[in-house]
């Protein structure tokens, strides 16, 4: 490898922003920007005893330490894991290993997200509060006194609201957007048309789907593990079929919720399969690129989340033989990083409509770090490769991995189908739904929640 190659190994997808935005004249410049970001979360003693809350405040730390690179500090976590993570014993012991610092009491110039019973005393004016309902989750302004009932159980709303806050505070410290922390901002995982702040009730999830096939174990990939994890599962595990044919770089770090330095150049069927194994689930890995070309046993999972960033691959995601698919995209560059787009099929468009045009587009290599380091090295090939890859954020990947998840919750259950769901963290008000036709409820086998 080249030092342009390892650069492009290496680097963190988000601070590749202010390359690709021109804010940023070199690599070093880049990190400085993003070494100046720091959050905190505080926490109330109800957390302590709310497994949605607790998903809240895990997803929220897992994402900020990964891209607010001042670090990030945790203030009042303590008791029991009431999600089962593996290696995790209790709160405080899964804060620090997912990368935050604990604290004695919150710094009032800090920018801050409150999960819990937490009085606005002492706690700096822009601060957020992380609510959920049911299915619902978001977040408000602290000083508005707004919070939903926070009742329920549905772990992938404390998913949401984590992320939400933690892409609400990171628009905040980026700039451009007024309105970062200053509004309500979330969704209702039953039904997107629906207004999330009021909190509507849904059936409760009383049974979860046994099986899944996850295709593409990067930023979406991992978040659909993330979310599937936290959810109730109790002694009758899960099956999951993971497939995937990359190995894990320094770069996935910065997006992937589920990777760590001491698991680079794994594959990463076999480093997640491990860390899926121990959470309880039963794991079987395919190691080959996704195609068109095999078909799906009869007794292999009939339902595919599939998270991959590649048109033909996303071509052929009716032709294997899957019953149901659920599939998210996300948005790529300086101005689209904070899109997503979830479809499901069978729908009335065919997934080889929906991605018909697969032609490629040259990155754009203008800027003036792109330009720099070409004149530095010469290597424009290598220079093309590193600005075509994707700005990534793990916020954005936990929203649509709770998106997904909840897709193929209420899929069994009959609910309402999305057959395409389209938002962009900058603004949820903003979002496009098209609701299917209704799929008959549908689960190739189910498992009881967690007594």
């Amino acid at each position: 490898m080249n030092d342009i190659d390892l650069l492009t190994d290496s680097l963190n997808r988000l601070v590749k922003l202010a390359l690709d935005s021109g804010e940023a004249s070199s690599v070093e410049e880049a990190g400085r920007i993003f070494a100046s970001y720091r959050m905190q979360i505080v926490v109330g003693p109800d957390v302590a005893k709310s497994a949605v809350l607790q998903a809240a405040l895990l997803t929220a730390v897992n994402c900020a330490s990964r891209c607010m690179l001042g670090g990030v500090t945790v203030v009042g976590a303590c008791g029991s894991l009431l999600v089962a993570l593996p290696s995790f014993g209790g709160l405080p012991d899964a804060m620090r290993g997912l990368g935050a610092r604990m604290a004695d009491a919150p710094d009032p110039a800090v920018p801050t997200l409150v999960i819990g019973d937490v009085m606005p005393e002492g706690i700096e004016r822009l601060a957020i509060r992380a609510t959920f309902a049911h299915w619902c989750g978001g977040v408000v302004p602290l000083a508005s006194g707004l919070r939903l009932g926070e009742n329920g159980s549905f772990t992938p709303a404390g998913v949401l609201a984590g992320a939400i806050g933690v892409a609400e505070i990171f628009q905040r410290l980026r700039g451009g957007l007024p309105m970062a922390c200053r509004r309500a901002a979330g969704l209702d995982l039953w039904d997107y048309s629906r207004d999330w702040m009021r909190g509507t009730e849904a059936p409760s999830a009383s049974r979860l789907p046994s099986s899944a096939w996850i295709i593409g174990l990067g930023n979406l990939g991992q978040a659909y593990l993330w979310t599937l994890a936290l959810l109730p599962y109790g002694g009758e595990a899960a099956e999951l079929v993971m497939q995937d044919v990359d190995v894990l770089a320094p770069s996935n770090v910065s997006t992937s919720l589920l990777t760590f330095l001491d698991m680079m150049r794994r594959k990463k069927t076999r480093a997640l399969a491990d860390w899926a194994d121990a959470r309880g689930f039963k794991t079987r890995i395919i190691e080959r690129p996704f195609a068109a070309d095999f078909r799906i046993g009869a007794r292999e999972p009939s339902v595919a989340l599939v998270g991959v960033d590649n048109a033909l691959a996303r071509q052929a995601v009716e032709d294997v033989g899957f019953a149901r698919v659920i599939e998210a995209g996300l948005g790529r560059g300086p101005q689209d990083y904070l899109g997503i787009d979830l479809h499901t099929f069978p729908a009335s468009k065919p997934a080889r409509e929906v991605w018909a045009d697969i032609s490629p587009s040259d990155p754009e290599i203008s800027q003036p770090a792109y330009r720099a380091m070409l004149e530095a090295s010469g290597d424009r090939c290598g220079i093309v490769r590193l600005a075509g890859r994707s700005i990534g954020a793990p916020f954005v990947g936990a929203v649509a991995g709770s998106m997904v998840v909840s897709e193929l919750v209420r899929l069994s259950l009959g609910g309402p189908r999305h057959e395409l769901g389209s938002c962009h963290l900058r603004d949820l008000q903003g979002r496009t739904i098209v609701m299917g036709r209704p799929w008959e409820a549908f689960n190739p086998g189910s498992v009881g929640i967690a007594a």
